[in-house]
């Protein structure tokens, strides 16, 4: 199980970034909230859902992530240099922190699911969680877990039940994470 954290400080293609982070606790959503921009990189990072190949990180994206507080799940909606919403990634988590700079961290349970704005869904990694759990790397519960909270989040999606989406992208155009947020953290 891999601790990630939303500064992403140790991923190698990003050369230059801005972070952000700040608590929120309102009626739509309670926990912190963090904003990635990508100020320069390496390469553009692309991926292939459903036949379809879409670039989800590159000079001027910006990324919302979301960690509900007591959730088993983290949200981030990726945004392009145009700030249109490529795509929301969800990754099932065991649990979730917060570093003593401010930084929020998850420890990654290998399930996750990504939304298209298209709508299409998909669940991935069903792989790495079945060979986490033959391998001992984690227990039933936590398999368990996985499972549940992914299913429990398939059933708000199809529903149109799950809020965070319509959330982020309210956040994103009203330029929420510039007022009274943090930089790098704290």
């Amino acid at each position: 199980m891999k601790r990630k954290f939303g500064d992403r400080a140790n991923w190698r293609r990003i050369t230059q970034r801005q972070f952000k982070s700040k608590f929120v606790q309102n009626d739509v959503f309670t926990g912190h909230v963090t904003l990635y921009t990508i100020q320069d990189l390496r390469d553009p990072l692309w991926k292939t859902y459903g036949g379809h190949t879409f670039r989800i990180a590159d000079k001027g994206f910006t990324w919302l992530q979301y960690y509900p507080k007591g959730a088993h799940y983290v949200v981030t909606a990726m945004f392009d240099d145009q700030g249109e919403i490529v795509e929301w990634y969800i990754d099932i988590c065991k649990t979730q922190g917060i570093t003593d700079q401010g930084v929020p961290w998850f420890d990654d349970l290998y399930l996750d699911i990504v939304v298209l704005k298209t709508g299409e869904v998909f669940l991935l990694d069903q792989d790495e969680l079945d060979d986490a759990l033959t391998s001992g790397l984690i227990t039933v519960k936590d398999y368990d877990l996985a499972a549940e909270t992914a299913h429990e989040l398939l059933h708000a999606i199809n529903k149109q039940r799950f809020p965070l989406f319509q959330l982020s992208l309210e956040h994103y155009r009203s330029g929420f994470m510039n007022a009274d947020s943090h930089p790098d953290g704290g």
